[in-house]
């Protein structure tokens, strides 16, 4: 995916810190946590908890446990040269470093952002075992030079800090004479002059006898200016301002024009690129005749892949989607060749993603790959020579959450799928060097990972290489996490979701408050899947609090249908699914009290829990919305017009939380970040403003300094807690 495609909520790290008094990842116990290949058919398993690591052969699937000189050895790591950043994990782990070296080592943690933050220093000779979370990222410096960074793994890991390096000798630069002679590249031709005026970079044809320039229209100006209250190395405040486009704003456009080596312009006809959101995939056929690009229109109902002919201009369709919505071109677009003639396309054509085969020079579909009632999530490899796929897939078992992940190979030429993986949970795998065997480990909110070695040609077990047991975590007071599907608002389809109960309430069934955490954003789905000791939402149930997630209509890896309901009415976000949810799922639990009933989310999901309060106050009492995207024509451009469509109509309107603010009935919290570059923070301001005109009392939370995400810092949590809490434990919040 592109690198601006980014989601629209954004990402909080937790800073490194030490364990809680209550480590409740130390007490799962994991006999395969982390599965390494170690050679071409040799898997070694770490364990969690306890036990030695072992070797495992796919071939037989002989276990040989490591003896504790080759487990220490099989621990040990090295500072890497790669500089690394943070990334986002929960799961508590250590590095053990010493400091073999003759100078002091000082140890920085590195945030997601590359900033460092300074953890002490180690003295020669001695050692310490440094408390961090998997993913985290840690740098080494001694002498004012820097050594390297390593990564925290799942499992602890050790490292040794060595000597400073002495600064290499410069060499002397070799001869002339001593360097070997490289034939140059050949030289592109020069631009005819008819077309250097005009925008690249150049698309020449193999034989050099055209070129592809592009007419270009900038992107209109649209500042954002972002006022910083109080810099750190000033008094005075700081104004920052960045070039951010919203729905409706002129985009930077290009139309490819085609011209002979000599100058002379081949016409193109426009009309079915006439009027792109973007151009891209260029590429020459083999022989120069043909050029080819991706056109995806502005408003996102048209996709294609059109062929040029270099002789005459004449433009055809080879592959392409159109849609009385969207195409959701964001995720479910991919194009792969094979050789000159034929390609696989992505296409929802039949309201499932799937995979076609195309005729290149006909434009015509040779064969539908996948078929059937479920998604392709991606192509995780493509075997030319073999030609087959192997597809990362989801609601391929109709008896399953159909978010689950399973993993099927697939021939291009026709067939049914072999099935990867078979357990009831959502799988990854991890593939032998030459994938003739994986690991497939697989879990559930409800079921701790399971890891199984697994034969590639026709995903048959070799051996289970371990089954993590919960029941010290379950001893000790942690609840593990309920799923729970019920009908949506059709009655008809199902709508999934989790509940996270306090500890301590499966003695004491009194009726206890309910928050929802929610975040409808149209690009994915996002209630938790896999299992994990400590899943985010937990943070809540220590308050007493019963929180749920769920995923209604609207969101994605659904079907088509399901997706469509989110167009033009993001104020939808699938609340009347979860109201149904709710409804059902309390039905049967006396201890949630949906007469309180409280939601919060940061984003899309700021703009969803005021939205919440706004349509079915019957049902949310109390809402907390974190740098909300109150009105879509206040944000980001790309994001709202691939949903909310071009040009921009009185469906952005329908959807603004700052027209319907009068509505409001409950109690209410906006937070938002005075520097938050993600969505504009004037969107809160104007609600806020928009429920001071109605006379409709609320809390406006400021974080100066704070971008995306104000309500993730320490202060703008303890404030979403403090109220949530005020409002709902009493039972007097359901006034």
């Amino acid at each position: 995916m592109p690198a601006a495609l980014t989601t629209c909520i954004g990402a909080v790290l937790v800073l490194a810190a030490a364990p809680p008094a209550s480590d409740w990842d130390a007490l799962l116990i994991d006999p395969a946590a982390d599965a390494r290949w170690v050679d071409a058919h040799t898997v070694r398993v770490f364990p969690r908890g306890g036990g030695a690591p072992a070797d495992i052969d796919a071939r037989s699937g002989t276990r040989v446990t490591l003896d504790a000189a080759a487990a220490a050895a099989a621990s040990g790591r090295v500072l890497g040269a790669e500089e690394l950043r943070s990334e986002g994990g929960a799961l508590q782990t250590s590095i053990r470093f010493r400091n073999t070296g003759p100078k002091d080592a000082e140890l920085r943690w590195v945030d997601q952002r590359g900033r460092e933050r300074g953890y002490g220093t180690i003295a020669p000779g001695q050692e310490r075992s440094q408390h961090t979370f998997e993913g985290h990222a840690w740098k080494v410096v001694a002498d004012g030079r820097t050594l390297g960074w390593i990564r925290g793994e799942a499992l602890p890991v050790r490292v040794d800090i060595g000597p400073v390096p002495a600064v290499p000798a410069k060499s002397a630069e070799p001869a002339a004479t001593d360097l070997p002679v490289l034939p140059a590249p050949p030289a592109p031709p020069p631009l005819p002059a008819t077309a250097s005026a005009l925008h690249g970079p150049p698309e020449w044809s193999p034989d050099g006898a055209h070129v592809v320039m592009f007419d270009h229209v900038d992107a209109q100006k649209h500042p954002l200016h972002l006022v910083e209250s109080a810099p750190k190395d000033r008094v005075e405040p700081r104004m920052r301002t960045i070039q951010y486009l919203k729905p409706g704003d002129v985009i930077e456009q290009r139309w490819p024009r085609l011209f002979t080596r000599e100058g002379r312009e081949v016409p193109l006809d426009r009309s079915l690129f006439a009027n792109p959101w973007s151009i891209d995939g260029c590429r020459w056929s083999a022989d120069g005749r043909t050029f080819f690009f991706i056109y995806n229109q502005r408003g996102h109902q048209a996709y294609r892949l059109l062929a040029v002919d270099a002789a005459t201009g004449a433009v055809r369709t080879v592959a392409g989607e159109e849609s009385a919505t969207f195409v959701d071109y964001a995720d479910k677009s991919w194009c792969h060749w094979l050789g000159e003639d034929q390609l696989l396309w992505m296409s929802e054509r039949d309201g499932f993603n799937h995979l076609y085969l195309v005729d290149v020079p006909h434009g015509t579909v040779v064969r539908q790959v996948t078929r059937g009632p479920w998604m392709v999530r991606s192509v995780e490899h493509v075997d030319e020579a073999a030609r087959t796929l192997t597809l990362r897939v989801m609601g391929i078992d109709p008896g399953q959450d159909p978010y689950h992940a399973h993993f099927v190979r697939v021939s291009i030429d026709g067939g049914e799928p072999v099935r990867l993986t078979q357990g009831d949970g959502t799988h990854e795998l991890a593939w032998s060097p030459g994938r003739e065997w994986y690991v497939d480990t697989w879990s559930r909110v409800d079921l701790p990972p399971v890891h199984e070695l697994r034969r590639a040609s026709d995903g048959a077990p070799v051996a289970e290489l371990g089954r993590a047991d919960a029941s010290k975590l379950l001893a000790a007071g942690w609840n593990m996490p309920e799923r729970f599907a019920t009908k949506g608002r059709d009655g008809a389809t199902d709508v999934w979701g989790v509940i996270w109960r306090p500890e301590g309430s499966a003695a004491d069934p009194s009726p206890r408050p309910v928050v929802e955490e929610i975040y409808a954003g149209p690009q994915d789905f996002f209630v938790p899947k896999s299992f994990a000791v400590r899943h985010g939402q937990r943070a809540m149930t220590e308050d007493g609090f019963v929180v749920v997630q769920v995923d209604g209509m609207g969101t994605n890896w659904r079907g088509k249908k399901f997706h469509d309901v989110c167009w033009k009415n993001l104020k939808d976000a699938g609340l009347p699914d979860h109201v149904a949810w709710l409804r059902a799922a309390a039905a049967t639990r006396p201890w949630m009290d949906l007469s309180r009933v409280g939601i919060y989310g940061g984003s899309a999901g700021g703009q969803n829990a005021m939205r919440a309060l706004l349509d079915f106050p019957q049902i949310y009492k109390v809402g907390v919305a974190d740098c909300g995207c109150h009105d879509n024509r206040m944000d980001k451009i790309w994001w709202n017009e691939l949903w909310m469509g071009w040009p921009v109509d009185e469906s952005y309107e329908r959807s603004s939380n700052v027209v319907d603010a009068a509505k409001l009935a409950g109690k209410l919290m906006l937070v938002v970040g005075e520097l938050d570059d993600n969505v504009d923070p004037a969107s809160t301001m104007q609600v806020s403003a928009a429920l001071v005109r109605a006379g409709k009392v609320h809390e406006l939370v400021v974080v100066p300094g704070a971008g995306h995400g104000a309500a993730e810092t320490p202060y703008g949590s303890a404030k979403r807690r403090a109220f949530l809490k005020q409002h709902l434990m009493a039972p007097a919040a359901a006034e």
